[in-house]
């Protein structure tokens, strides 16, 4: 339920903190334990499993394809389970009503909810988010961060964003100052 910003200038290395965080990336020096599991001793095979079935992602680009996250989730479900929590998620950021329309027929702000609602539908542990509201007007972006702080205080889930607009990262729990590919500085709300 804690959320976490990080921010810098870019080519501080924000980007690539987050795809190493979400074992995305393994181009890092030093140990990276996920959970107490070595992350550089595992097979691509075995750390796409543990990235599908505990990290939920919102990037920029949204890539909208809600059932194949569904299908591939921890469980196998029926294509009636599949319906029902397709169903639930799009209900749950307010897009009951547009299960059946194309992602060209979406805004920027329909589509990332629809973004939102995939991350969730592994039941993941952290989401992990690459600029959320880079490409959205301010007031979307703020809806947007609200949805996405309930979400995640709603089912205790981290919430780890990166981001350039100070606004946004002044919403999260802790700020993280990156420079140079080193976090130099950390501030809390407390």
């Amino acid at each position: 339920g804690r959320s976490y910003a990080i921010v810098g200038k870019s080519g501080s290395g924000k980007t690539s903190l987050i795809s190493i965080i979400g074992l995305l990336n393994r181009e890092y020096e030093g140990e990276y334990l996920y959970d107490g599991i070595s992350i550089s001793a595992l097979k691509d095979r075995d750390l796409s499993i543990l990235r599908a079935n505990n990290i939920g992602f919102v990037f920029q680009q949204y890539n909208l394809i809600l059932s194949l996250s569904i299908r591939y989730a921890k469980k196998s479900f029926t294509a009636k389970q599949r319906h029902e929590i397709i169903t639930g998620l799009l209900k749950s950021v307010g897009l009951e009503s547009k299960e059946n329309d194309y992602p060209i027929n979406l805004s920027g702000g329909e589509q990332q909810r629809v973004a939102i609602a995939r991350a969730l539908a592994v039941s993941p542990e952290a989401i992990l988010c690459d600029e959320p509201t880079g490409a959205l007007d301010k007031k979307t972006g703020t809806q947007i961060m609200e949805l996405l702080h309930s979400v995640v205080k709603e089912n205790g889930i981290m919430l780890l964003l990166v981001t350039h607009d100070p606004d946004i990262a002044d919403t999260c729990d802790t700020i993280f100052e990156m420079d140079g590919g080193r976090i130099t500085c950390a501030k809390n709300d407390t």
